[in-house]
């Protein structure tokens, strides 16, 4: 059966006591929740964290304390009552920081050696005098994008011991932008800090490009470019530069892949033997491998990340009524995951708990047995979410007012902030963080 058009197209388309003469670090994980009293005489602040701007160092300690704020913790830099740059100044006057009533206290400082920036900076358990694992020291080049990569680092690494759950803005987003319409229509593919700041162009074309995905390294991005009456074909591209290789050069539809968790195969769909079906291949090229054989459409498959198994979309029962299953590599099975009644567009969350998709023309999460756990209502776009790589937030693209923007939301607080693009903002997709 031959894929439908609209199908195709919508296819596409988070001990030791105080002394005050003594803070003690602690290198086991010791990180308290957020939420922790501070004290029984102490004011309770809604600071949870004093951020003391490193001293030497007018680069690092913006990106950082941006960083935090936007990762949901309430912080501050402001009317604090010292400027120390080391746990040996605060010893003697940590009482001065008790009374406050925050939590936590970041302090620290940049220095050069040998060509190389170094930064030393440590968080304290302002209760007890704490120190979170020790002193913290980050090595990077003098370069700016090389300091903003490790400003995103070390924001991370503070919210991991503050919190215990992992960072996201190390990470980075990749989105398509739209400029322009018909053959005049331009797509750039590009590549931008989680934080909004740093936006590099990967790509440009005359057509259109559709559904980027990163390498589980972070070094790669394969995604689809359809030029005026050409088929989609699937390209893999460093991003650190140097062209574009194609992988699919075959006379059919060739979209949305998937790199497998080792980065060394990718799931993609093709028409080129007839109706749209998955398909295996290497990263590197070579002869693909049909996975699906359904009489009806097979399109947008996502690896599971354990490898095992991916999700995908197919159009099996009956027109226009997309549904998501899951097909099993060990044993061939496939099995329905989605209950609504037009779900596509599926990825995976980064431990397999949850898959973000299109719930009609809502964007929305599921959990892997298929109940949607939330939903983000329509976007003016009809796209999934992607998750950030701990998977508490997640990147979508949206509409307002004819201008195009990127959004990022807590999927636990709610909180969000936009990120505005020039044109019609598409398919944004977050990379795992660097280990």
């Amino acid at each position: 059966m031959k894929q439908s058009t609209s199908f195709i197209m919508r296819s596409i388309s988070n001990i030791l006591l105080f002394s005050p003469l003594l803070l003690v670090p602690t290198y086991a994980s010791t990180a308290a929740p957020i939420e922790i009293d501070v004290s029984t005489t102490a004011p309770r602040q809604q600071n949870q964290v004093a951020f003391v701007p490193f001293a030497g160092d007018s680069v690092l300690s913006p990106i950082i304390l941006n960083d935090l704020s936007k990762e949901g913790l309430k912080i501050t830099s402001q009317n604090l009552p010292q400027q120390p740059r080391s746990s040996s100044e605060l010893a003697g006057t940590l009482p001065v920081w008790q009374n406050l009533g925050i939590p936590y206290l970041v302090i620290g400082s940049t220095r050069t050696n040998r060509g190389k920036i170094i930064t030393d900076y440590e968080v304290i358990d302002v209760k007890s005098g704490r120190i979170l694992e020790g002193k913290q020291t980050s090595t990077t080049n003098k370069d700016p994008d090389s300091m903003r990569r490790a400003g995103h680092v070390i924001a991370n690494k503070i919210y991991a011991l503050i919190t215990g759950n992992p960072g996201d803005f190390s990470g980075r987003i990749a989105y398509i932008e739209e400029v322009g319409a018909g053959k005049n229509k331009k797509s750039l593919l590009k590549v931008i800090d989680a934080d909004g700041e740093n936006a590099r162009t990967i790509t440009e074309v005359t057509g259109s490009i559709f559904s980027p995905t990163w390498s589980p390294d972070g070094n790669r991005i394969a995604y689809s470019v359809q030029r005026d009456k050409s088929y989609p074909v699937i390209y893999v591209q460093s991003v650190s530069g140097g062209g574009a290789t194609p992988l699919t050069p075959f006379p059919g539809s060739n979209l949305s892949p998937s790199f497998s968790p080792d980065g060394n195969k990718i799931l993609f769909s093709s028409s080129f033997e007839g109706s749209a079906h998955i398909y295996e291949m290497s990263a590197s090229g070579g002869q693909p491998r049909k996975l699906t054989n359904w009489p009806s459409s097979e399109v947008q498959p996502n690896y599971a990340p354990d490898g095992k198994s991916f999700v995908f979309v197919s159009d099996r029962a009956g027109f226009n009524k997309p549904q998501i299953y899951r097909y099993e590599f060990g044993s061939g099975r496939t099995t329905k995951v989605s209950s609504s009644g037009y779900a596509t567009s599926p990825q995976f969350s980064s431990d397999g708990s949850q898959i973000a998709f299109l719930n009609g023309r809502s964007a929305a999460i599921m959990n892997s047995g298929g109940a949607v756990t939330a939903n983000l209502g329509n976007t003016g776009i009809d796209e999934a979410p992607s998750f950030s790589p701990s998977g508490r937030n997640v990147v979508y693209a949206s509409k307002q007012g004819g201008k195009g923007k990127l959004t990022i939301k807590s999927l636990s607080s709610g909180q969000s902030f936009d990120i505005p693009v020039q044109g019609i903002a598409r398919s944004p997709i977050w990379s795992s963080s660097p280990k």
